[in-house]
């Protein structure tokens, strides 16, 4: 082989080596934590006066950000953004689900060197085909939601039920919030795919 296609060839692999390390050693450096608020109705803020069942609040976030809740026909919609404008245009803002359900009270926000690209947020999600003495039972969800820059959508859905239902949440938002395309790629299924999954998602 000559020699010269020899030295062209590092001299390749240099340069791309060059190019690759600071890369590395940004995703090396970048520390992931979480951090929470509240939904806490007693810690939002009520947006207008509630109608019927209907109401709207917010309630702060991280980094500017804050929280937009709105509840109709026992359903609910959370959306994130820098004001109530913003995160009511976003698609999360429009994204419901058929049975009556509920977002909990406490937002995990995972922050990648203290900016928040990911919530994770339990719901309960009523199952008619389980009814119980008081109605019908609730079945437990974590929803995964990316954040801005870019829209405000669902990431991946959790059987709560399941095991390591917490770590599998935080591994989706780790791995595939930031690059998401909302409208565009499926919600990820993590871990296994319990009844409340197929309460979650729209009939096929």
């Amino acid at each position: 082989m000559p020699k010269s296609f020899i030295n062209g060839a590092v001299s390749r692999i240099s340069v791309a080596l060059v190019l690759l390390i600071p890369w590395i050693s940004r995703a090396a450096a970048e520390t992931i934590a979480s951090a929470y608020t509240s939904a806490a109705a007693k810690d939002c803020r009520t947006i207008g006066k509630p109608e019927g069942d209907s109401s709207t609040q917010t309630c702060p976030g991280r980094d500017g950000l804050i929280l937009l809740v709105n509840e109709g026909d026992l359903r609910q919609t959370v959306s994130v953004g820098r004001n109530i404008r913003t995160a009511a245009k976003e698609p999360a803002a429009q994204t419901w689900f058929g049975p009556f359900n509920s977002a909990g009270p406490i937002v995990e926000w995972r922050m990648a060197d203290g900016k928040p690209f990911a919530i994770i947020q339990r719901w309960q999600i009523a199952d008619n085909d389980d009814q119980g003495k008081k109605g019908p039972k609730d079945k437990p969800m974590l929803v995964v939601t990316r954040l801005p820059p870019g829209p405000v959508c669902h990431v991946a859905y959790v059987d709560a039920a399941g095991t390591n239902a917490n770590e599998l949440a935080r591994q989706a938002a780790d791995e595939a919030a930031r690059g998401f395309a909302c409208g565009k790629d499926k919600v990820k299924i993590m871990g296994p795919r319990g009844r409340v999954i197929d309460l979650a998602l729209p009939p096929p």
